[in-house]
């Protein structure tokens, strides 16, 4: 039997589950049973669940038939739960390190208590808060065993289900069940607190409490904030049936009050036209279950109080505006200066932001404004065959409208034009961010495609990360992430970074990269073509060299030398350089000019033409080694500074590991060690070609020739994304060139 069980609900938080899990099974403290219990998540999150106990023993994993809520979710765990103690942990939240074994070590010092409260911080996407308001407490409890009979104020200790350890036979004897719907911890906190013989409190913060920009739903506005009475009503009826609790009756009346006021005043809980009705619905708990001899408290509390209990919403309001002007204070009057031309621009913007939206019409962009390529310009060509009707219309800089290919419409940024396409348009595509000031009207539909899979930390992840997150407005960032309705997807990987390091109301699509659809429609002559355009002489080996680029180094650096590779290679191979767009500039990509063994492909407008004409991949820690492994073609990984390049900008997983499913094929630190690989054979050998296959697997699902056509038929067609995903054994890549 485990000294604790903690349960995990789950449900629609596969951005954050992992660091959940792990923040539970990496606790120093071993003697635990986690039960995840999947409320019929409609993402991945089963499918986590069940990653981690295929590898944890202590993890058993729960798939609930249909989806019941947090509080019978949780019910269904605790019927799993074995331990001494149980403990709920949200699966949006996290455990600090060490929480385990301080809870173990104060229960043995304490005896069996019935409750152990400990503490907690809210996380927020821009850092950490201080510790609860409850904190002085919890600190104040010491090392004391009490009753909430003796000691009241502890009340008002947090009323969750996530910052206690239950005695699990206290719990399941006096017969605490989670009730449906919004605000199910309240009844059990508080009964269990009411109930408990034996409470102590660790002075320690034990739970990250994550503060989620968007998806949690209690700070979703709604009539499920009503579910509150119900709740209520039920800890009142099970005080009613427990004639020893009659001594908690004004005692759980005064914190039901302040938390029924506590939820009104919210306007991120309750709706402007549904706060009368929520205000009369507390008047009558009032009148209901008023104790006899209650005092209302002092102050804006007792204020609201003395307002239920005429029934005057009127009076209400006048304490609230009383206290918001209090707060608020003298208003401050801040200058706002703008150039002539910007105020011109916001004013032409404005008059054709009154017009209809054009039903048909749709900009798209790529990388802010370059030219049009990655997978905007997928779903353009593929709008083009299957939406005729819809016009897209790019949004480019202007020192590149001359390089527009022909029969391809554009406006220049800045330009009159951009500012009536934007106003006007229902649809923008994008691979990144359209300009600042577009203001999103109602009924625009903005998809963001992305431009790779994320191995290094993006959104904000790169707080953590001083050298990744320079020049980054992350306020303007999320405001950006406010626009977006359709995330387009390549892998479950993806998907959840994206949700957790963007978070937003967007929808994800798992379609796949629509630029990578060019993998699997393209014939040998297309594969040739591309070959010959790039001067690849027949019967040579195309190694094409795609590094990422760095953020603590001013210059590209090459961690080897190309030219002395190609020299070492022999004539049998051509090197391709393609450096990251932000190096592509870089003095030291002349220096190989006119060298036969090495080719400057860093202009190139399209580096899926590049990967088609390559036999192999060497790459470090780019997007494009996701991409590649759709050709079934070799990898392998130059990684010389995995250790800095993990220390200064993060990753999300292992790459080096080794292990099927992060490796995706040799693995090589020096020009030495590269060399052998490639006049080894080991580059394309049986282990290199077993661990691209379970890359291939994790990060290569979607992917089938048929991204393009499910993003546009979702956006432009309203239709379900489909067609399905080919299976992964069934597809075929295009042709392998040369000697391959």
């Amino acid at each position: 039997m485990p000294r604790f069980s903690i349960v995990v609900p789950v449900f629609k938080v596969q951005g954050y589950l992992h660091a959940c899990l792990d923040s539970v099974l990496g606790q120093s403290f071993r003697d635990i049973e986690v039960i995840a219990v999947d409320d019929c998540s409609p993402d991945a999150c089963g499918a986590i669940i069940d990653e981690y106990a295929a590898r944890d023993a202590r993890v058993k994993a729960v798939h609930l038939p249909e989806n019941v809520g947090l509080g019978r979710a949780r019910n269904a765990g605790l019927e799993h739960a074995q331990g001494d103690y149980v403990l709920f942990l949200d699966s949006d939240d996290s455990y600090t390190p060490g929480l385990l074994q301080a809870l173990a070590e104060r229960l043995d010092a304490a005896g069996d208590l019935d409750i152990l409260v400990f503490d907690h911080v809210r996380t927020h996407w821009y850092g950490k808060g201080p510790r609860s308001q409850t904190a002085e407490l919890v600190a104040r409890a010491g090392t004391d065993v009490f009753r909430i009979q003796d000691r009241p104020e502890f009340i008002e200790l947090f009323l969750v289900a996530w910052n206690k350890a239950f005695r699990r036979e206290f719990f399941l004897k006096e017969g605490f069940q989670y009730a449906p719907g919004l605000y199910e911890d309240a009844p059990v906190s508080h009964l269990a607190m009411v109930t408990a013989a034996r409470i102590g409190c660790l002075d320690r913060v034990g739970v990250e409490y994550r503060q989620r920009r968007h998806g949690a739903i209690t700070k979703t506005p709604g009539r499920k904030h009503f579910d509150i009475f119900g709740q209520y009503e039920g800890l009142f009826a099970a005080l009613a049936e427990r004639p020893g609790l009659a001594w908690a009756h004004s005692l759980l009346f005064g914190r039901a009050m302040d938390h029924m006021l506590f939820v009104l005043k919210r306007p991120d809980r309750v709706q402007v036209a549904d706060r009368k009705d929520f205000f009369a619905l507390t008047a009558d708990f009032y009148a209901k279950h008023l104790p006899a001899g209650f005092t209302p408290p002092g102050g804006a509390v007792g204020a609201a109080m003395r307002a239920l209990a005429k029934r005057s919403f009127g009076g209400y309001r006048a304490t609230e505006l009383a206290v918001r002007a209090r707060r608020k204070g003298p208003k401050k009057v801040r200058r706002i200066t703008a150039k002539a031309g910007e105020r011109v621009a916001e004013r032409l913007y404005g008059v054709h932001r009154r017009r209809p939206l054009d039903p048909n019409l749709a900009v798209f962009s790529s990388y802010g404004g370059g030219l049009p390529s990655c997978n905007p310009l997928a779903v353009f060509e593929k709008a083009r065959e299957l939406a005729p009707e819809v016009r897209g219309v790019w949004l480019v800089r202007a020192e590149l409208a001359r390089e527009v290919p022909e029969g391809i419409d554009y406006v220049v940024h800045g330009s009159r034009r951009s500012w009536e396409v934007m106003a006007r348009a229902t649809y923008f595509v994008s691979n990144g961010d359209f300009p600042d000031g577009i203001v999103k009207r109602p009924r625009q539909v903005y998809a963001q495609t992305h431009h790779g899979t994320p191995l290094k930390r993006m959104g904000l992840d790169r707080k953590a990360y001083p050298a990744a997150a320079r020049n980054m407005d992350f306020d303007r960032l999320l405001e950006r992430v406010d626009q977006w309705d359709l995330s387009v997807s390549a892998n479950q990987h993806s998907t959840a970074q994206w949700e957790r390091v963007y978070p937003g109301t967007f929808a994800s699509l798992a379609t796949g990269y629509p630029r990578n659809d060019r993998f699997y429609t393209s014939g040998a002559d297309d594969v040739a073509a591309a070959r010959a355009r790039l001067g690849i002489a027949p019967g040579r080996t195309a190694v094409l060299y795609a590094p990422t680029h760095r953020d603590y180094r001013k210059e590209w650096t090459p961690p080897f030398d190309p030219a002395r590779l190609a020299a070492s290679l022999g004539e049998e191979f051509v090197l391709l350089v393609r450096t990251h767009p932000l190096d592509s500039r870089s003095p030291l990509l002349s220096e190989l000019a006119g060298h036969d063994g090495v080719i400057d492909v860093s202009r190139h407008p399209s580096v899926e033409e590049l990967c088609l004409a390559a036999d192999v991949l060497v790459s470090d820690y780019s997007s494009t080694i996701f991409d590649y492994a759709n050709l079934d073609r070799p990898i392998v990984i130059h990684a010389n500074d995995w250790e800095t390049y993990n220390q200064v900008r993060g990753v999300t997983f292992d790459l080096l590991s080794g292990l099927p499913g992060d490796t995706p094929g040799p693995v090589t630190a020096t020009e030495d060690e590269l060399t052998e690989v490639f006049r080894s054979g080991r580059w394309r050998d049986a282990e290199s070609a077993a661990l691209r296959a379970a890359f291939r697997e994790r990060f290569c699902p979607y992917d089938d020739g048929h991204a393009a056509e499910r993003v546009v038929r979702r956006l432009f067609l309203s239709e379900d994304a489909g067609p399905a995903p080919v299976p992964l054994a069934r597809r075929t890549p295009a042709p392998r060139p040369g000697r391959v």
